[in-house]
């Protein structure tokens, strides 16, 4: 499978569907706004009925605050557009609003935090090892020799086996902001609920069973 096909996989797939939902609450909105959704974090959602106070509370309180730092942010920004870099297709992760789908996520998901800054830190290491500069001040090749000691789990060394643990995370992360932003639905080809018109059973299905249309039903009903 190609890259792109395999991160729609990712993220339609039920781990990362599960931490989906578990984390963004139901909202109600109007038909084709995504305002609200957590890929738009500094936006406060409508207080309707769909929404509880206590959700809303706790929305709020989790956009008042700011985890990762701005190097932080920096390298989450150019990792992510390694994972789902710009194409013929659509827009790179940082153009889809990813980054702060994953700030939103570390906030309303504690859990996250100390996987996810560990793994920054250990990012920054092997390049202060190998290039004395850290991940996000590194040269593009430079960048992807790093990536490249946790992208591959069943090839990474013992010794790397937390940066593919961090990678994982921020891979599922990455197609989960992507993919549920307004760029990825566009991407995927997903339209929803639409229109059609029926045209009735083909001709040859009706005839098979010794059926036809009246005229009346042909008029009024096809």
């Amino acid at each position: 499978m190609k890259r792109r096909e395999s991160l729609k996989t990712i993220a339609l797939g039920t781990v990362t569907a599960a931490a989906l939902l578990k984390s963004c609450k139901a909202e109600e909105l109007k038909p084709g706004d995504a305002s609200t959704s957590p890929a738009a974090p500094g936006k406060t959602p409508p207080e309707g009925p769909a929404r509880r106070p206590e959700e809303i509370a706790h929305y709020k309180e989790v956009i008042s605050k700011t985890f990762f730092t701005a190097d932080e942010m920096a390298s989450i920004a150019i990792l992510a557009d390694i994972i789902i870099p710009k194409d013929e297709v659509s827009g790179s992760a940082t153009e889809a609003g990813v980054p702060d789908f994953i700030e939103f996520i570390v906030k309303d998901q504690p859990h996250y935090q100390v996987p996810m800054r560990g793994g920054l830190r250990w990012m920054d290491l092997q390049c202060l090892q190998r290039f004395q500069k850290p991940f996000k001040d590194c040269s593009a090749a430079q960048q992807l020799e790093v990536v490249d000691l946790m992208a591959y789990p069943k090839k990474a060394r013992p010794e790397h086996s937390q940066g593919v643990s961090f990678f994982n995370t921020m891979r599922n992360l990455t197609a989960t902001g992507f993919y549920t932003s307004a760029m990825g639905v566009k991407d995927i080809g997903f339209k929803g609920n639409t229109p059609n018109q029926w045209a009735g059973v083909p001709e040859d299905v009706l005839k098979a069973h010794g059926l036809a249309y009246t005229e009346k039903e042909l008029k009024e009903c096809i």
